[in-house]
């Protein structure tokens, strides 16, 4: 079955996806059907011929059961029969849950920078942290996330994130950044330290809630995202696609930011045995941010309770 979604002039093709097994929420894909949405099968709707309505209903209630199951981000708390289109967030798979709270961001705070992952907090706030390929906009993400500049270093050099940062937001959670992998200017030997520290944070983080595993949408498939997606499918860590720049929906050099997301997550489906939730964003424009932070409220709460 084939998704179609809609984003203003942008048409995507969509095809079920997938996420490590072992993660905690059920995961299924779906999109709100509001303006600039997706279109999605309707839990209760009975549109076929059949002269019995109870058979019919039921069928078609089945059928999208189904279609969710194959498709949705489904949380915690939330019957796969009860489904409304309503109940996803938009240019997202994410189905919003009675986890989701409140999610606004009123006070972020700098804490500290690590250089090894035994050095991060020792308290047991739950975090969530922000990966990505060099100049994929993580500092800006960050930045439109708490709506203040430069809470997050922007740099039009790639690779300025060299510790692991954390952010304590509305004092109750963090925002972890990340260093950035690919294309920074540092030696061969930092690059190796970068990658031995983020592994070791991964893997030793009992408050880690989720990845946000960013995506450029700008430009076509790159292997080393592929890798990273597929060490934390590997070792079981929870994560979120994250596709930034996707207010360039215009393509400039090569294929258009639809066809590199379908192309990403076609070649995601062949190594995953079900699709992570995933979310459009455009630091730009804003777009995702506030379905963004709600997706980040229902993974801190499940994970709090």
């Amino acid at each position: 079955m084939v998704l179609l979604l809609r984003y203003r002039s942008l048409t995507i093709n969509l095809t079920p996806l997938l996420i490590p097994k072992s993660h905690s929420f059920h995961t299924l894909q779906s999109f709100r059907n509001p303006k600039n949405l997706i279109s999605i099968p309707r839990i209760s709707s009975s549109s076929s011929s059949s002269n019995n309505p109870t058979t019919t209903t039921n069928r078609s209630i089945s059928d999208a059961a189904k279609f969710a199951k194959s498709v949705l981000f489904v949380p915690p708390g939330v019957e796969i029969e009860e489904l409304t289109d309503d109940m996803v967030l938009p240019g997202s798979n994410i189905v919003i849950g009675p986890f989701a709270g409140h999610s606004q961001i009123k006070e972020v705070e700098f804490v500290k920078s690590s250089a090894r992952a035994r050095d991060c907090p020792k308290d047991d706030r739950p975090e969530i942290a922000i990966l990505g390929r060099s100049n994929v906009g993580k500092s800006s993400l960050i930045n439109c996330l708490v709506r203040k500049k430069e809470v997050a270093l922007t740099s039009k050099k790639p690779g300025k994130t060299q510790l692991i940062n954390h952010f304590l937001v509305n004092k109750s959670w963090y925002i972890v950044d990340l260093p950035g992998y690919g294309f920074a200017k540092v030696s061969d030997a930092a690059k190796t330290d970068w990658s031995a520290f983020t592994k070791g944070y991964f893997l030793n983080r009992d408050t880690l809630v989720c990845v946000l595993l960013l995506i450029d949408a700008s430009v076509p498939p790159q292997k080393i995202d592929l890798d990273c997606a597929n060490w934390l499918g590997r070792n079981n860590v929870p994560m979120t696609f994250v596709f930034t720049k996707c207010d360039k929906m215009k393509a400039t050099k090569g294929k258009r930011p639809d066809e590199n997301i379908k192309a990403f997550q076609q070649i995601i489906r062949e190594n995953f045995k079900v699709h992570p939730p995933w979310i459009l964003t455009s630091s730009v424009s804003g777009l995702g941010r506030d379905e963004l932070l709600l997706h980040m409220s229902q993974l801190r709460n499940y994970w709090d309770q």
